[in-house]
């Protein structure tokens, strides 16, 4: 009696699955042309500045300092002068600035540039002989400001600094393993003398992605402003305020050695240990809005969901209608549903992601009413099967765009999907419904 039903149902079954596979290959699809568009960033980023990271700075004071030893052979005192460094971190740090964003195109793919013009102030207190033994016998060298910058192309114009109450040009190098690359400023000659010594200067800096800064300031505060509208804060050290709208954004900090423990993290990487170092910084990521490949994969996600769908609203009105649908036509409508995705994919590569969906939808809704209208047996129903198929498309819109209720909306629509199943069917006769034409005809 159920033998015609059941291999129907096993039909449908297998077309579905059948149908795993061109998703399939769109998923795979969107896996490269976003390598394509990673590629396409990284040549862009070749050419200008990678994401940046400013530490610093750090008073470095280079000496000779004289030991006496005795030698192997006999024992007798000699006198050895060593090369040694005394590094000092900020007292006070203060940076401000302001990160100018603009657009770079590599073919179809884009990404954002900014130039940040910082601000960089503060105050070193620097102890009587640098902190040495009285009894030390030392030469002072000659001291200098070193500044750690991540990519040192984006300096864009020569810095100066102020120290005290003279002036010195920037060089090239931080000189100082700890920062890695960046630059250095020589500073007068250091007396001996315990001071607190003002410093300041401004840096031009270009980059791309993100930017961030080690607060090596005993006490250290940071702010920042842009006209990007879309940061993503991150780091060890969220920003304690922060405003975000259609303007842009102004974030600032506040920390201090309490809270980062930067001035052992600093001496540790003296020592070679620096991943804790490193890791201490604060920032901003200035991420596009929407990805359109991360949403058109979620979307592909979602793709049995809507081939499930749709062949059960097919298959209801086959029984409820009695009108024989051809294993065929199922799969020429779930075909048409896995297109989707590809059009997705292809028209939110050159536009937005909201109007290509809204076109790609618009298209498959069209196609499937009119073939819908054909394979149901009437124009109003092939009107109502593309109203479904548009809630439908509406509802993964939803689920799309509520990455945080994903779970909960997807839930529901299942739930609903089954409620409405049951109400459906509920007076409906499945012997009547399995049994042969000619037996009813009898």
């Amino acid at each position: 009696m159920f033998k015609s039903l059941m291999w129907k149902l096993v039909a449908i079954g297998v077309l579905a699955l059948l149908l795993l596979i061109p998703l399939a290959m769109v998923d795979g699809l969107v896996g490269e042309r976003q390598n394509y568009r990673r590629q396409a960033i990284a040549s862009i980023a070749d050419g200008v500045a990678g994401s940046q990271t400013l530490a610093g700075p750090v008073w470095v004071l280079p000496y000779k300092r004289r030991y006496l030893e005795r030698t192997e052979q006999g024992g007798e005192l000699r006198e050895v002068w060593r090369d040694e460094q005394v590094r000092l971190l900020p007292d006070k740090l203060a940076v401000g600035g302001k990160l100018s964003t603009q657009t770079r195109q590599r073919g179809i793919y884009r990404t954002q540039v900014y130039r940040a013009d910082l601000t960089v102030g503060g105050s070193f207190v620097l102890p009587a002989r640098a902190g040495l033994p009285a009894d030390a016998d030392v030469r002072w060298g000659q001291p200098y400001l070193s500044v750690g910058i991540a990519d040192v192309r984006g300096i864009k114009q020569s810095p100066r600094t102020s120290w005290g109450a003279q002036t010195a040009a920037f060089e090239p190098g931080a000189r100082l393993k700890p920062l890695g690359d960046g630059i250095h400023a020589p500073l007068p000659a250091y007396d001996g003398q315990a001071a607190s010594v003002p410093f300041s200067f401004e840096l031009a800096l270009e980059g791309m992605d993100g930017f961030g800064l080690i607060p090596l300031g005993r006490d250290s505060e940071v702010g920042l402003r842009s006209d990007w509208q879309h940061p993503s804060f991150d780091g060890r050290f969220l920003p304690d305020r922060r405003q975000v709208d259609a303007k842009g954004f102004v974030a600032g900090w506040r920390t201090s050695w309490f809270s980062t423990n930067l001035n052992e993290l600093f001496g540790r990487c003296q020592a070679g240990e620096c991943d804790g170092f490193r890791a201490a910084a604060l920032g901003v990521r200035l991420i596009e809005p929407v990805d359109v490949y991360l949403q058109t994969d979620r979307a592909v996600k979602y793709g049995f969901l809507f081939v499930f769908l749709t062949f059960c609203a097919f298959f209801l009105t086959e029984v409820l209608k009695r009108v024989a649908i051809h294993p065929v036509q199922y799969g020429l409508v779930g075909l048409s549903l896995a297109v989707f995705f590809l059009l997705l994919l292809s028209f939110a590569e050159q536009w937005a992601f909201a109007p290509a969906y809204a076109l790609a939808a618009g298209a498959c809704v069209l196609q499937n009413g009119i073939y819908a209208g054909h394979a149901l047996g009437g124009h109003w129903r092939g009107l109502g099967f593309a109203a479904l198929l548009a809630a439908l498309y509406g509802l993964l819109y939803l689920l799309l765009r509520s990455e945080d209720h994903a779970l909960l909306l997807g839930s529901l629509l299942l739930f609903g999907v089954l409620t409405a199943v049951m109400m459906l069917t509920r007076k409906l006769d499945w012997y009547a419904v399995a049994r042969p034409q000619a037996e009813e005809r009898a």
